[in-house]
């Protein structure tokens, strides 16, 4: 990890502890839509990801702007674009945001696509056996110029890699945890889908994030029956409503009032 980043994350830690103690607020989101542009990321039998993370993180955004105005809310592509991974962390850490959060699909293999259900990542130590949702997410990297000199040499392929992620704290790990587990809650709860759980990844993505950050996978792409889901207004709609009523939860539980 460069030391800018590192830098950038003991300063919001810094900050962090200066609202505490002043009364903390949440002020500021990052909406990110995974993949974009040249990185379709995965494909189902008429739609891909990053068209379906875009909708929902655009209907997440105007949800929050209307519900909670006081919130600014910061996207990291309103479009079809190709937006590093490097630089969507760094949009939230210089916007010193709040609160990280990253729309995915998931998919499977033929032969697995049976598979359904929603599930929530946050950076943190895992066992190697369960790489596989990390290595495909931040396998973007490697259509980016320069990105051995980027990311410091760092292979999304490599177990190594994911060894020396493991080994870095991440401070906001306990909320990031929470947070996820509101997200899931209030997809069972409220659209009464399938929950996989909250899972701990070496997402690159949410590694560099200096607040508490997730990602969430809102359906598996793969699957026929939540293909037409997630691809639906109707489930858009119920996805950005269960993440945004987790947010208020969360923001309920964290601000000292």
């Amino acid at each position: 990890m460069s030391n800018n980043i590192l830098t950038a994350i003991l300063l919001s830690l810094i900050s962090c502890q200066v609202a505490i103690a002043q009364g903390y607020k949440i002020k500021t989101i990052v909406i990110d839509a995974g993949h974009g542009g040249r990185k379709p990321g995965a494909s189902g039998s008429f739609s891909t990801e990053k068209d379906i993370s875009l909708k929902v993180a655009l209907k997440l955004g105007a949800k929050l702007k209307e519900e909670l105005p006081d919130i600014k809310v910061i996207y990291t592509r309103t479009k079809d674009v190709d937006v590093d991974l490097y630089r969507r962390a760094e949009i939230a850490n210089e916007a010193n945001a709040d609160l990280f959060i990253s729309v995915h699909c998931n998919s499977m293999p033929p032969g697995s696509r049976h598979i359904k259900g929603v599930e929530t990542l946050v950076a943190g130590s895992h066992r190697l056996k369960e790489q596989d949702a990390a290595i495909r997410e931040n396998a973007d990297i490697k259509l980016e110029k320069n990105y051995k000199k980027k990311y410091e040499g760092y292979d999304p392929n490599d177990p190594t890699s994911f060894i020396l992620l493991s080994l870095l704290k991440n401070a906001f790990r306990d909320k990031s945890i929470k947070f996820a587990k509101l997200i899931q809650n209030s997809y069972t709860s409220r659209d009464t889908r399938l929950s996989r759980g909250v899972k701990e990844q070496g997402v690159l993505v949410l590694q560099r994030c200096g607040m508490p950050a997730v990602l969430t996978e809102v359906g598996f792409i793969s699957n026929k029956e939540e293909e037409k889901y997630i691809n639906s207004e109707k489930g858009q709609n119920e996805i950005a409503g269960s993440i945004l009523a987790a947010i208020k939860i969360y923001k309920k539980n964290v601000e000292v009032r």
